[in-house]
């Protein structure tokens, strides 16, 4: 598995657009990773920013059982919940139809939602979302962070970016806050960006960890350090 880091020196963000990734995240926005091909690197961006999360908030994989059985509950602990692939595929913790539209109820109660699928950009995911299976607008909404990836060059150089992010309060419609190819970070959009304060915090951090950190083990003890720091300020 890749950290951040990891993705910052292959260039497949920036850093600028990681402190952006970071300071949404920290402070509990759910996310979404799309490109259409396989081996896009949608698994591995979703895992690197799982590091992100906040430190009280445990993982768990959404898979169709936990997804019921949370559906039925009169309340559940706090958690983020991981589809690991919005597809109908009978793999662990894939989700399609009713399964999914359970899953994204779970924004409901304030958890987190964390998943990739199949779509290159705004359109291709809410149709999928919405259209094939009929999830209401207001649930994928809540996905509050939308981030597509693309490939360029072929083996053996080939490159993995993230192209474009887009970015909802949880309320509104999606708007597009990250192009790579005008490179822009849209901080004059209100409630799509976190306080630019915490950014540049974020940002300090990851310039500062980056020539030391690796792992996803020394990237979640160095984040949960950052955010204990952060928040006890």
């Amino acid at each position: 598995m890749l950290s951040v880091f990891d993705l910052l020196a292959a260039k497949t963000l920036d850093l600028d657009l990681a402190a952006y990734l970071m300071a949404r995240i920290s402070r509990g926005a759910s996310f979404m990773v799309g490109s259409v091909p396989g081996g896009a690197g949608k698994t591995t961006v979703m895992c690197a920013l799982l590091n992100f999360v906040p430190m009280d908030i445990p993982l768990i994989a959404a898979t169709p059982q936990e997804v019921y059985k949370l559906s039925k509950a009169a309340t559940s602990p706090r958690a983020c919940y991981i589809c690991h692939e919005i597809g109908s595929g009978s793999y662990f913790a894939y989700l399609w139809s009713d399964a999914l539209r359970a899953y994204c109820r779970l924004s409901e109660n304030g958890n987190m939602l964390a998943t990739n699928l199949h779509a290159d950009d705004l359109e291709e995911a809410r149709d999928q979302v919405c259209g094939d299976n009929d999830v209401r607008q207001e649930y994928f909404n809540r996905f509050e962070l939308l981030i597509f990836l693309r490939i360029e060059g072929a083996y053996p150089k080939t490159y993995r970016r993230i192209e474009k992010v887009y970015s909802s309060d949880g309320l509104s419609d999606h708007v597009l806050v990250f192009d790579a190819g005008n490179k822009i970070i849209e901080p004059k959009v209100n409630n799509y960006i976190a306080e630019p304060d915490y950014v540049s915090d974020c940002m300090d951090f990851l310039e500062r960890m980056a020539p030391k950190t690796r792992t996803i083990e020394q990237t979640r003890y160095q984040v949960v350090e950052f955010l204990a720091q952060n928040l006890s300020m």
